[in-house]
């Protein structure tokens, strides 16, 4: 098995082997649970067969034993995990939202999704009732009590407790469940208990346009969304967190577009460039053409279409005297991009513009 293609098949049949297995098993282990034969083996429910006869974990057997569920309820749930356009990780978002009448329309939207896609198509399809809405800014060490720190700290893995808890300068910005009557007056204890809770930047998505969001971050942090908050009173009075980080936000990405000349109002005379310059004209050009993706073909025939790193890629090199016209450029990652020089100019030079860090790597 010398050449990557030979590799890739290899691969290829593996993991179509493996889809099959985890089928064959998860349509087995359904009529298991129908007989409900792990009662025989001394468990009282299906979990606790899974995690203790069979030593999974508490996520792999929840995963596996509601896909059991689903394809006891709904056989198309079936062919689509066989298949690999449904995947274990998306199953229980899935099962928050399928039923005997949606079942044909609702499982393709699952179809190759992550689980954070899911949570998010699945809060579209059911929102969360009465989401909250308050923010909340809790000091993760400075208001710890003794007490209430060791209380606190129990609840919570050592690898997640020791970077918070010994961090005197982060805090915690998240939304709470409180009701706005204890939210007015909470309690200490209350609040610091919250601070380990939460995972740094998670996501929970609470319907199909709005998302809770979990973030540690700085006191410094905190001063600059203060004070911009300051700078926009008069533009934007009553200014919520959520809205001069959506400002900053905007004017980041216009900024960025700017210097890719995609303004919202061009030039009308073309201004004469210097030969070694993109015109923002052809930026626009090819930004348009191209989608604002990397175009790199792969070689099963599917495009990169990255939106990581992006760089415009002259498809005669500018090196041997390729212009920088709409036809002679291309968007590409900076992986891509990178490799199509070293396969154009050769790792001798490109060596000395950006050595790998591994040979062989890509």
């Amino acid at each position: 098995m010398d050449t990557a293609l030979e590799f890739t098949n290899r691969l290829i049949a593996l993991l179509r082997s493996e889809r099959h297995a985890m089928a064959e098993f998860l349509v087995a282990l359904a009529e298991f649970d129908r007989r409900g034969l792990y009662r025989e083996r001394g468990h009282t429910s299906l979990f606790s067969f899974l995690r203790r006869e069979l030593g999974l974990s508490a996520g792999a057997a929840q995963y596996r034993k509601t896909a059991a569920e689903l394809i006891r309820r709904y056989p198309a749930v079936e062919g689509a995990l066989r298949d690999g356009k449904l995947c274990l990780s998306s199953v229980c978002e899935l099962a928050k939202v399928v039923t005997a009448e949606n079942c044909a329309e609702i499982l393709p939207r699952f179809f190759g999704l992550s689980s954070r896609d899911a949570a998010a198509v699945a809060a579209s399809i059911r929102p969360v009732e009465n989401p909250p809405r308050r923010e909340v800014v809790v000091p993760i060490r400075a208001a710890l009590s003794a007490p209430v720190a060791t209380m606190a700290s129990a609840a919570v893995p050592p690898s997640v407790r020791a970077p918070e808890l010994n961090a005197p300068d982060r805090v915690l910005v998240f939304h709470a469940h409180e009701t706005p009557a204890a939210a007015a007056s909470p309690a200490p204890h209350a609040a610091c208990a919250a601070a380990p809770v939460a995972k740094p930047s998670s996501v929970d998505w609470l319907d199909g346009d709005s998302a809770r969001m979990h973030l540690t971050v700085s006191k410094a942090f905190l001063k600059k969304l203060d004070a911009a908050r300051d700078a926009l009173s008069h533009s934007m009075p009553g200014a919520t967190r959520e809205d001069v980080l959506e400002a900053a936000l905007d004017e980041l990405l216009a900024e960025r577009a700017r210097r890719k000349g995609l303004t919202a109002r061009p030039q009308k005379t073309i201004r004469r460039a210097k030969p070694d310059h993109i015109p923002a004209h052809v930026r626009r050009e090819v930004w348009a053409r191209d989608g604002g993706r990397c175009t790199f073909v792969l070689p099963s025939g599917e495009a990169c279409g990255s939106t990581h790193r992006l760089e415009l890629d002259h498809i005669v090199p500018r090196a041997r005297g390729g212009a920088s016209t709409a036809d002679n450029l291309r968007i590409r990652c900076r992986g891509h991009n990178l490799e199509e020089a070293r396969r154009v100019l050769g790792d001798g030079l490109m060596d000395g513009y950006a050595p790998r860090r591994r040979r062989g790597s890509a």
